[in-house]
């Protein structure tokens, strides 16, 4: 067994908190406890505004600068929410029950720097705003107490005004999209004289029936179901929309068709053609609406049908790991006027088939009176398409699940009988070789392609390298496969490319960070060096830059690359070994290869917010940020050996850290977020590395997903001894050090059920262990609202403060355990 394998219980103690003269017995009673709030320094930093987020127009000639809502009031969170076929649904608006919001709408001239705001009120929070494929408008919704309003304004002005009359809804869809004229926008709306919402029945009117007969149907464990009649009948209520056109100048509204469940809808490119996707009855109360039957169809602008292309039944037979029969991945193609394609499975959608071609791809053109012609097959999963702008290139990509592999071939849509060309072909976890993904741009029907110039199209990457990212811009011609290097991150800072401002590429829009001087916009061009401001934004914590930080690379015991960002804390003096934190996230690979590749960059501007465990800085603490724990090995089994492999990953985190002289390894806790935390409590069952460690939104049994989690192929009847083995629940009597379990008690992350945490903490309260479980009411699984967001980084400071920082001293373990 390695030495730091769990083998006995060095730090062992009661739930008893001993101080100088004083014995005081911890209660184990649940308490009432208002929100607490961290020291101020934290606060302050909670306080720092974010850098807006920046939005091209179409045109290229003006960029929309807004800044998202940080930290809404529990008030907000508190409102009324049903949650029904896996959405979360605010009955007041008729749209989702908390979506990002936007405030100080900036407009500025990109040639000559001036600016000025979209004219609504300076307390209005609202939608991101959408550009009309011309980039004359912008449309965004309002929120109110009781609707979603639809806003339009002039961006020459920054006039804005509601369009009288409309109530989005919003369930189902984003409620609205420009049609391809960017003056008529293309709505779903609450429909006329709905009525009231249905009512339950005062008694039941029987039993609720589920029943099988014989046939395999396997889900992974999703939340907010639909669990009854009563539940069928309000998503009918709140999810049927009526669709219309919307004149953006005039407000008039033209009703398109009958009052539907619209799961998607897209105008074709020429404008005269609609591809619906709507849902229907039966539903299921195993599954999300995504799962439903449906029906994809093309009408016309009046709504009459034109052609159906699919009528798919409940997909409950979906193998795991598969995907659905029948058409999917239903879309337009971007360059033409009306041409539609689609993916069809040759498997049966199931991956574990053996068969000469996975997928095959269809396209059918308007009128859509013809048979849909194959266009060609792949050997693999398909996983993506891309148009290029000028309509004679396609890319192709397809991913092989046995290899972790992907595969991207250039074709030419002009000429489907030419044999198309392989360009790439690596790991689909390949980060230093990565090529880039394809730059798109807006076309004149609001469609997104690929961005051409003559021979060649622009690849933008993070540009991986063992020091760290330096995102990249190539120039790839398509006819000879060369790629041509057009900007590259330097190695002080990090700077990546935002947008193209000119079709060859050599106008460029980028974000440029250092570790001392905060994120900003900046206009170069791919020949020079130098860099123009577009923006201006201050430090908005100049405290923190005292911080240090660095990247840290190293080896574990079976020769496995592995890295760290070290931060030092601001009061840091050289020669001092700090009590540590180990904040991780494991992540399964093919090949060690690629997994000890590097991520992330020590040149990005240090600022922190949420419940980041970064504020343990301004506790005095050492972090290593995103300690790399790789869970190497063939995918069909490679959480067989996942407590070995994050242990030895682990203790090689703190050895080097030791190492470096800046941690002490008496004193490290362990920390992690979702499979984050259940690497936290695998830990601590397991070895005897850390202090204490605080496990946030985790799951800790996995029988209670049966049919997979993470990465995890196998049903726990096909695996039982690895799901039993890799469940921390099942060792919590082997929890000997002080564990925080932090939990949102509406987290509808798909197999972190609440009842995850509960039952962890009556675990190891019952072997005796030192536990503390904080649920965070109205929380989903990351934590939004202000007063969550203070009291978890309470929580999480005095946690580590108590047992880490200034643990028990042995002394006073053993006079407590007498």
């Amino acid at each position: 067994m390695p030495a730091f394998l769990k083998s006995k219980r060095r730090w062992a103690f009661r739930i008893v908190w001993c101080f100088p003269a004083l014995l005081l017995v911890m209660t184990t009673a649940a308490a009432r406890q208002g929100y607490q709030r961290p020291a101020k320094e934290i606060l302050d930093v909670l306080d720092a505004r974010p850098t807006p987020q920046i939005s091209v127009s179409p045109s290229r000639d003006v960029v929309l600068l807004s800044e998202p809502q940080r930290y809404p009031p529990i008030a907000e969170l508190a409102r009324p929410m049903l949650r029904l076929a896996g959405l979360r649904i605010s009955p007041a608006t008729n749209g989702p029950h908390r979506s990002q919001q936007y405030s100080n709408l900036v407009l500025k001239r990109i040639a000559e720097g001036t600016e000025w705001r979209i004219q609504i009120p300076a307390e209005w929070t609202v939608g991101l705003p959408v550009w009309s494929p011309d980039g004359q408008r912008l449309a965004f919704t309002r929120t109110t107490d009781a609707a979603i309003e639809l806003w339009v304004a002039e961006v020459s002005t920054g006039r804005a005004r509601r369009l009288e009359g409309l109530r989005l809804n919003a369930v189902t869809t984003a409620g609205f999209q420009w049609m391809p004229d960017s003056r008529t926008l293309l709505c779903v709306l609450v429909p006329a004289g709905r009525g009231a919402p249905p009512q339950p029945p005062a008694v039941p009117d029987g039993p609720v029936v589920q029943e099988n007969f014989g046939w395999p149907a396997p889900a992974p464990t999703y939340q907010d179901l639909l669990s009854n009649a009563h539940d069928e009948d309000l998503f009918d209520y709140y999810a049927t929309g009526q669709l219309a056109l919307v004149d953006s100048a005039t407000g008039r509204v033209t009703p398109i068709g009958q009052p539907k469940i619209f799961y998607s809808v897209e105008p074709s490119p020429d404008g005269r053609h609609i591809l619906v996707e709507h849902i229907h009855r039966p539903y299921s109360y195993l599954l999300p609406l995504a799962r439903f039957p449906r029906e994809i169809e093309v009408w016309d602008l009046s709504g009459r049908l034109l052609k159906s292309i699919a009528s798919l039944p409940l997909r409950e037979d979906v193998p795991l790991g598969g995907v659905p029969t029948g058409p999917r991945n239903v879309a337009w193609v971007p360059t033409e006027p009306a041409v539609l394609y689609w993916v069809e499975a040759l498997d049966d959608g199931n991956p574990r088939k053996k068969v000469p071609h996975r997928d095959r791809v269809f396209w059918l053109a308007a009128p859509f009176s013809v048979a849909p012609q194959e266009l060609f097959r792949l050997e693999h999963r398909y996983s993506g398409i891309s148009w290029g702008e000028r309509g004679d290139l396609v890319i192709v990509r397809e991913f092989d699940r046995d290899r972790l592999w992907t595969r991207a071939w250039f074709y030419n849509p002009r000429d489907w009988a030419q044999l198309p060309r392989l360009v790439w072909d690596l790991s689909s976890q390949e980060r230093y070789n990565h090529p880039g993904n394809p730059v798109l741009r807006t076309l004149p029907s609001g469609h997104r392609a690929i961005q051409q110039h003559g021979d060649f199209i622009f690849l933008a990457g993070a540009g991986a390298t063992p020091e760290g990212d330096r995102p990249f811009l190539d120039r790839f011609n398509t006819r000879t496969l060369t790629a041509e290097r057009l900007f590259r991150c330097d190695a002080q800072s990090y700077e990546f490319v935002v947008a193209l401002l000119s079709p060859d590429g050599t106008r460029l829009l980028t974000s440029h960070e250092s570790a001392t001087s905060p994120p900003n916009y900046f206009l170069r061009t791919s020949a020079s060096d130098a860099r123009q401001a577009l923006t201006r934004y201050p430090d908005p914590a100049p405290q923190l830059r005292r911080i240090q930080k660095q990247l840290v690379r190293y080896k574990r015991a079976d020769g496995v690359d592995l890295s760290f960002t070290l931060y030092l804390p601001p009061d840091y003096q050289p020669g001092e070994r700090r009590p540590g934190v180990v904040w991780a996230y494991p992540v399964e690979f093919a090949d060690a290869s690629v997994a000890g590749q590097v991520s992330g960059s020590p040149n990005r501007f240090t600022l922190f917010s949420g419940a980041s465990h970064l504020f343990f800085l301004l506790a005095g603490y050492v972090v290593l940020d995103g300690a790399t724990m790789p869970v190497v090995g063939d995918p069909e089994t490679v959480n067989n050996t996942y407590v070995q492999q994050i242990a030895m990953s682990a203790q090689a985190a703190v050895d080097k850290a030791a190492e470096l002289g800046v941690l002490d390894p008496q004193r490290v806790g362990v920390g992690g977020h979702s499979y984050g935390a259940f690497m936290t409590a695998n830990l601590l069952a397991h070895t005897d590395l850390f202090r204490a460690g605080i496990a946030r939104s985790g799951a800790y049994n996995r029988t209670l997903t049966p049919f997979g989690f993470q990465n995890e192929r196998r049903t726990l009847w096909q695996a039982l001894d690895t799901y039993i083995r890799i469940s921390p629940f099942m060792y919590a009597n082997k929890i000997n050090e002080p564990l925080l379990l932090i939990h949102g008690e509406a987290d509808n992350n798909t197999g972190t059920f609440p009842i995850q945490s509960d039952r962890m903490y009556h675990a190891i309260k019952g072997n005796g262990g030192t536990v503390r479980y904080v649920s965070l009411p109205h929380e989903s699984h990351g934590y939004l609202a202000r007063e969550s967001v203070e009291h978890v980084l309470w929580e999480m400071i005095h946690w580590f403060d108590r047992w880490v920082k200034h643990p028990p001293r042995p002394a006073d373990r053993a006079a407590a355990q007498q």
